[in-house]
């Protein structure tokens, strides 16, 4: 797993991530996170390192401290506000944040984009408010319909630029790959659209002072990240990783890749 002063050597190992979004409750959530916990053993042994992090509602953040406590999983939450203090109501800031332990918080998921009207700057503050804090933004891009390459391209490039000009000098980000009208869907996007974007991701990264990784999600599960050939870095999870065995088996591949 990723220490706390990580180098950029370590900055490149695979990395899984899963988001639980609002699907479980409290209860649900700890007996979740003790079953995430009890893949240490698994982590341990694989043949190559491959980062954990988990994203729990901000509820059960003290619950991911307890649990995943000498694990090596990482934890932290699904949304940030970009102020450090003041009168934001049911707000929560980087620095608070930074104090349950947290290392990782994603920023500018579609569904907030959709159903909360944030925007790029707003994505950017986000960013910027969790690197000085010394989080690592999960930072979500990807376009809304499956339309042209070009426009997939376009579209996303918008979005991860915006997000990285808030980044603070030589901070630690993950970009989440997600093309909006894949999450849910049957099948992942196809791993040429994929190989694509993720291609001009990284020249975007390249253009920052960051470190930064790629991960994919929108349907990924076991295959996925085999089929994108060394496109990504990993992968960012969704309903899969409700069954820890199926997290397990991701694991896995990426590892042996």
């Amino acid at each position: 797993m990723i220490p706390e002063n990580s180098t950029s050597t370590e900055a490149t190992r695979p990395v899984v991530g899963i988001s639980l979004k609002l699907y479980f409750g409290l209860a649900q959530t700890r007996a979740w996170l003790a079953d995430v916990a009890a893949l240490n053993g698994t982590l341990a042994t694989l043949p190559r390192p491959v980062d954990l992090f988990v994203l729990p509602a901000f509820p059960a953040l003290a619950d991911a401290r307890e649990l995943l406590s000498g694990t090596g999983v990482g934890y932290g939450a699904q949304d940030v506000h970009w102020a450090e203090t003041g009168a934001w109501t049911g707000e929560v800031s980087a620095g608070m944040l930074t104090e349950t332990g947290a290392r990782y918080v994603e920023v500018g998921h579609a569904e907030r984009r959709r159903h909360f009207g944030e925007t790029d700057e707003t994505v950017a503050a986000k960013t910027r408010a969790a690197t000085h804090a010394g989080l690592i933004p999960v930072i979500c891009a990807g376009e809304r319909r499956a339309d042209t390459l070009a426009g997939a391209i376009e579209e996303t490039l918008t979005q991860v630029r915006a997000a990285l000009g808030g980044a603070a000098p030589g901070s630690e980000v993950v970009i989440a790959y997600e093309p909006v009208w894949a999450i849910g869907a049957r099948e992942a996007a196809p791993a040429d659209h994929v190989r694509a974007v993720a291609a001009a991701i990284r020249g975007a990264l390249r253009d920052h002072d960051v470190r930064g990784r790629l991960i994919y999600g929108g349907t990924a599960g076991p295959g996925t990240y085999t089929e994108l050939a060394g496109a990504v870095d990993g992968l960012f999870l969704g309903r899969l990783a409700h069954d820890t065995e199926g997290l397990r088996k991701v694991i896995e591949e990426i590892a042996g890749s």
